[in-house]
């Protein structure tokens, strides 16, 4: 019996990854880049991104709200699920992040697709316009709640959102915690418990990026 532990998380993630992934030399490239700029690791894993890419798919999604683009590795992604006529809007705080994801969603061939904006996720959220079928939510989390009261209210019932990173190594069942990462995640959480905008669950995970998870709403 194989242990359970973050190798063999780590161990079990890659091969996942390596059968149902494969390899993708400008996902690659945009990682790279990521990675020569000094950014955090802290993008979604391949398998993940994957998820996001089959998500919009089944979802029939051709308007993406992401809120953090980072370095671009999931705006890829979801960019080439909407097709030639679908858009991605992604907020990034950082304009220095921004200028990395915008070299590599251009030489990953979807930046027409792609809008970026830069800006605090508060503050560019009001200037958009609704619509959206999906957004995806992987930036602060002490603005958990503020991003998913926005993602109701740019979106439309049937709208699918997704955020990211809730699971949190566990944490969110320590009632000590003072933590603002992981109250911000168990605020969020409550949110779509509580909010009749929302029907969701979650789902832990275990593999690259640890342990934690990740929730799916749908907007009534």
């Amino acid at each position: 019996m194989v242990d359970s532990n973050p190798q063999n998380w780590r161990a079990a993630d890659d091969f996942l990854a390596e059968l149902l992934v494969g390899s993708d030399p400008a996902l690659e490239a945009a990682l790279a880049a990521q990675r020569d700029a000094g950014m955090p690791e802290i993008e979604v894993a391949p398998v993940a991104g994957k998820l996001l890419n089959l998500l919009v798919r089944m979802s029939g999604a051709r308007r993406v709200l992401e809120i953090g683009t980072l370095g671009g590795y999931s705006t890829i992604w979801m960019a080439r699920a909407v097709g030639e006529n679908g858009r991605v809007v992604s907020i990034e705080a950082e304009a220095a992040n921004a200028a990395v994801a915008r070299r590599s969603i251009d030489a990953a061939g979807v930046g027409e697709r792609v809008d970026i904006r830069v800006g605090r996720g508060v503050d560019v959220l009001p200037t958009l316009v609704g619509g959206f079928d999906l957004v995806f939510i992987d930036a602060d989390k002490e603005s958990n709640t503020a991003y998913l009261d926005w993602a109701a209210k740019l979106g439309h019932p049937g709208t699918v959102v997704i955020l990211d990173n809730v699971g949190r190594d566990g944490e969110i069942i320590n009632d000590a915690t003072s933590d603002t990462k992981v109250l911000g995640t168990l605020e969020g959480l409550r949110m779509l418990s509580e909010d009749p905008r929302f029907d969701a669950t979650a789902l832990q995970t275990v593999g690259l990026k640890g342990w934690d998870g990740i929730a799916i709403a749908l907007i009534a």
